[in-house]
């Protein structure tokens, strides 16, 4: 069996291009406002900083959206990438307020949601997530994620008490965070 596929996010190198962003809203083609990779930037005034993370759906251990959907229209892969059934989804934004992290978009107009799937397509031919291939500055890696866990370590406790995000216990994401310095 393949282990649980996730991303590792360096918030160290990150200068916040959105090159991630642009990659996926190509590779997706999503609607005006639906952005399913988002660079969220983080400014501190003691001591001042500017910081970024590049942030998509996270696919849970326990995804939220998943448990939530009333059709149904979630599924977890083997290797654990959470994937949507688009024709299933009936736009109730029931996935859209589970998730701590933001990650379903509704479309005002299609009147649906959308999220990250991992570009399984891609992962399904041996390639990357175009997010991944496509940044610049290489902050975002692709794998098993205790593989990158081992490899990076993983700081998302203190860049969750640096920037007040929701708690990592809540849904069990499969990302690894670099901390800034």
């Amino acid at each position: 069996m393949v282990k649980q596929f996730g991303f590792a996010i360096n918030m160290q190198d990150c200068y916040g291009c959105k090159t991630c962003a642009v990659a996926c809203k190509s590779e997706k083609l999503t609607a005006q406002g639906v952005n399913l990779r988002k660079v969220r930037e983080f400014t501190t005034e003691d001591p001042l900083s500017q910081n970024f993370l590049p942030m998509s759906c996270n696919h849970c251990d326990e995804p939220a959206c998943m448990e939530v959907c009333p059709v149904s229209a979630y599924t977890k892969r083997d290797d654990g990438i959470v994937i949507q059934d688009h024709d299933k989804c009936i736009g109730c934004r029931s996935c859209v307020m589970a998730c701590p992290y933001s990650a379903p978009q509704y479309d005002p107009v299609e009147k649906k949601v959308s999220k990250c799937d991992m570009c399984y397509e891609r992962v399904d031919q041996g390639l990357l997530p175009r997010c991944v291939e496509a940044c610049p500055a290489k902050v975002l890696k692709f794998g098993e994620v205790d593989e990158l866990r081992a490899e990076y370590g993983d700081d998302i406790e203190i860049v969750e008490k640096m920037y007040n995000m929701p708690s990592h216990k809540i849904t069990k994401p499969n990302i690894v965070i670099i901390a800034p310095r």
